[in-house]
């Protein structure tokens, strides 16, 4: 099928299309109005802009990800979710000046249980990167009846994303977590990123915190999320 402007290749066929009336967030400025940052551990505040320290991500280029992300990834998990079982997908953005603008969601062939998803076929998905000159920058997961944190297998997960795209995000849904729904969070960089790095285990298991009294990973700061950016979710399942 074709997408506007560029020829999908048949191993993507897009199942939901989120139109705008541009296909990319073409702002100069990331603060605009409608643009919302991320900085919020509440989900009520999703929408809602508010200042933060810079310090810790000024080297990091900003991510903006379609407002429309969230919950359409949902709906689309809602059938795993309601039978305890977890469902990924995978973030694939193109960079312009020193922005990410996510604009396509893959759900990948994937196996998955009540605490874990690992995605099979994942040529597939460096097929429709490669098709369409995207960048993975994260991925998102569900904890159908878990809190919303990061598991020792998310962690080794972000690492394998975080260490090609320093500003790779992992978005973790917990439709059950009253408390907090969701989360944005990346690796604590250099020491979330060292431990993880020397860490050869597998399966679940239990890190050594940094040393210094800081978390071996943390919310982002460089998220925005952006009403008029154009998403298409390739879903790779059927």
């Amino acid at each position: 099928m074709n997408k506007i402007g560029l020829t999908q290749p048949n191993l993507c066929k897009v199942t939901h299309s989120y139109p705008s009336p541009v296909i990319s967030c073409i702002h100069k400025d990331p603060h605009a109005s409608e643009v919302s940052r991320i900085t919020s551990l509440s989900s009520e505040n999703r929408h809602t802009k508010s200042f933060v320290d810079e310090s810790t991500s000024n080297a990091l280029k900003d991510v903006h990800i379609s407002t429309q992300l969230l919950d359409g990834f949902l709906d689309l998990a809602k059938d795993n979710t309601s039978r305890d079982l977890e469902t990924c997908g995978v973030l694939g953005a193109f960079l312009k000046g020193r922005t990410y603008y996510v604009t396509t969601l893959i759900i990948p062939k994937q196996d998955s249980t009540s605490s874990s998803c690992q995605a099979i076929n994942e040529e597939e998905i460096f097929a429709i990167h490669n098709e369409q000159s995207l960048i993975p920058v994260g991925w998102i997961h569900t904890h159908p009846s878990q809190s919303c944190f990061m598991s020792s297998v998310d962690l080794h997960t972000q690492y394998s994303y975080q260490v090609m795209v320093p500003e790779a995000v992992a978005i973790v849904m917990a439709p059950t977590d009253t408390s907090r729904s969701h989360g944005f969070f990346r690796l604590s960089d250099p020491d979330g990123m060292n431990i993880l790095r020397e860490c050869q285990q597998t399966g679940f298991h239990t890190h050594k915190e940094p040393v210094n009294g800081t978390s071996i990973y943390e919310d982002c700061s460089s998220i925005y999320l952006n009403p008029n950016l154009r998403l298409e979710i390739c879903d790779l399942r059927h």
